[in-house]
């Protein structure tokens, strides 16, 4: 009887080791979908990289869109309307600046930019006129008060500036900068092929029928 409870103390101990070598959980979790297929954003078949690239950006956005809210908040400004009001005054180096053009420059709807400067021209740091050559054609001016704002600000703009892209040399801010817009555009293609997908309930299209799809679809619209 003494070797049988030996026997069975052994074995007890053997099963309760191999208990504890399993996870509390039960069975281990399978192995999540990928999120992208392209081989050349995988690494040895996984889209961890992947993933840590979008999330990083994510955090890059929110950063920047809390930066460029403390920017328009010293000149009074929503983070949209500092960034509009600034476009306006830029690209007016460059000739007549009308709502096309800042939607171009800041990829966004017209509809969107029109709303915008109305508020600016509101506040009085822009006025609309009518182009003349056409008289449909509203020309955007900075008027001198809104240009005032803008350079109270752009002594602290650049320094934080500086900082928030210390970390890049002249080669990499020009790869960046070549990059991100790819990136946007690639991104309006993304955009285009997700709302297809959603109206026609498609699980899956082969690369070539995405084309097809993007192109039916055409520009998505912004704003």
């Amino acid at each position: 009887m003494a070797k049988s409870a030996a026997r069975s103390t052994s074995i007890g101990k053997s099963v309760g080791k191999e208990i504890s070598k399993k996870p509390a959980t039960g069975r281990p979790a399978s192995r999540a979908a990928l999120t992208v297929s392209r081989p050349e954003l995988l690494v040895d078949g996984s889209d961890a990289q992947f993933r840590r690239l979008v999330h990083s950006l994510f955090g890059f956005l929110v950063r920047h869109q809390t930066l460029r809210e403390g920017h328009a908040a010293v000149i009074g400004l929503a983070g949209i309307e500092y960034t509009t009001l600034i476009s306006i005054r830029h690209l007016s180096a460059q000739g007549d600046v009308h709502v096309r053009a800042v939607a171009d420059h800041l990829h966004l709807s017209g509809a969107f930019v029109t709303t915008v400067t109305n508020k600016l021209e509101t506040k009085g740091l822009i006025t609309k006129t009518s182009h003349t050559g056409d008289r449909r054609r509203i020309s955007l001016v900075v008027t001198p008060h809104g240009a005032e704002l803008l350079e109270r600000l752009a002594p602290t703009q650049a320094q934080v500036n500086d900082v928030q892209f210390g970390c890049l040399g002249t080669r990499e801010f020009h790869q960046l900068l070549d990059m991100v817009q790819r990136l946007v555009d690639s991104s309006d293609r993304a955009i285009a092929l997700q709302r297809y997908l959603a109206d026609t309930n498609v699980k899956q299209l082969s690369p070539e029928a995405q084309s097809i799809a993007v192109a039916k679809r055409g520009k998505p619209r912004k704003g």
